[in-house]
């Protein structure tokens, strides 16, 4: 069995991806400085091997601290990173420093300590508003957000470490991840938990801009499926560099809502507020490179998903037993 780190891997997506490869006999170092991550994701996952994971606290800012962590592992997940359009514009400076220049502090690390692959967590938003749909992995990316930028320069940063330092490198573009562990408490919550924790408190819901908005809103079992695919495949399945994860569908703001009414019993009017800068209209992944290249299929719809997600906030951690079984 392998030996991994994962940044970030105290936050919701990376929780679930440390939980996937404890359960699968790997071992485990967590490098996270708890700014997003939470050490009840870590707490919710130690049962699945508790002997075989170290955590780290620290900054991936901090390049002495993750050349310590990258010592002596095989590959690095780099998960994290500041999150949300509308924090990376009410916060730039932070943004860059944490995605940009943390990311460079990774690939350095890995360049360093002779690790095998790095897999980033790229985002759809290095799309920006492209009208073209589905969006593929050849199309234009112009950002309309630093975090959206932030996460371009990671993709380059990835693509010139392969070419000049020989170090595997592959980005995954997630499209609107959501799940269980998804915190809904902070003002930058993304829709899903927002839209629930405002259901169940008997609040309005607030939808920015009419919700006719579309996103290719993604489980969180189908990006851990894919994620692992794309550390484990051959070097020349995976030499293309970068490929989208998602579900391949699109749904609009206002249809998931309705989702989540349902399956919460609730039937709340929501409040329309002005659409938010840096926010795209559409959005949806052409899926296609990584189902050939490695055969990838998402096993988690929306609906099944978000129901999931519905249980675990409603009643804990039964929510997340289906994404423990592969």
């Amino acid at each position: 069995m392998a030996h991994y780190l994962v940044t970030g891997g105290a936050g919701f997506i990376g929780s679930h991806l440390v939980e996937r490869l404890l359960t699968e006999g790997h071992r485990v170092r967590v490098l996270d400085d708890f700014s997003n991550g939470r050490r009840s994701n870590i707490e919710a996952v130690q049962g699945a091997g508790l002997e075989r994971l170290q955590v780290s606290t620290g900054d991936i800012r901090d390049a002495a601290l993750v050349a310590q962590a990258a010592s002596q592992v095989d590959g690095i997940f780099h998960l994290a990173a500041l999150g949300s359009v509308p924090r990376s514009i009410a916060q730039p400076l932070e943004t860059n420093a944490v995605n940009a220049d943390g990311t460079l502090n990774v690939l350095v690390a890995a360049r360093d300590q002779g690790v095998k692959r790095v897999v980033f967590a790229g985002s759809s938003s290095v799309y920006g508003d492209l009208e073209e749909l589905p969006k593929r992995e050849d199309h234009p990316t112009k950002p309309i957000s630093p975090y959206g930028l932030t996460k371009l320069i990671g993709e380059h940063y990835l693509q010139l470490f392969k070419q000049l330092y020989d170090l595997e490198t592959v980005t995954l573009r997630y499209y609107n991840v959501f799940g269980p562990r998804q915190d809904p408490k902070s003002q930058y919550a993304a829709v899903v938990p927002n839209f629930m924790t405002k259901l169940q408190r008997g609040e309005p819901p607030v939808v920015h801009g009419d919700g006719e908005q579309s996103r290719d809103f993604t489980y969180v079992t189908n990006v851990v499926d894919a994620t692992l695919l794309v550390m484990e495949a051959p070097a020349d399945r995976v030499s293309v560099g970068l490929f989208n994860v998602a579900v391949g569908e699109r749904h609009t703001v206002n249809e998931l809502l309705e989702i989540i009414q349902a399956a919460l019993g609730t039937d709340i009017p929501p409040v329309h507020q002005e659409s938010r800068p840096g926010d795209i209209k559409h959005s949806q992944a052409d899926i296609s490179r990584i189902r050939t290249d490695l055969g990838f299929q998402p096993r988690v719809s929306l609906h099944e998903g978000l129901q999931k997600t519905v249980d675990y906030q409603v009643g804990g951690e039964q929510g997340v037993e289906y994404d423990r079984k592969r």
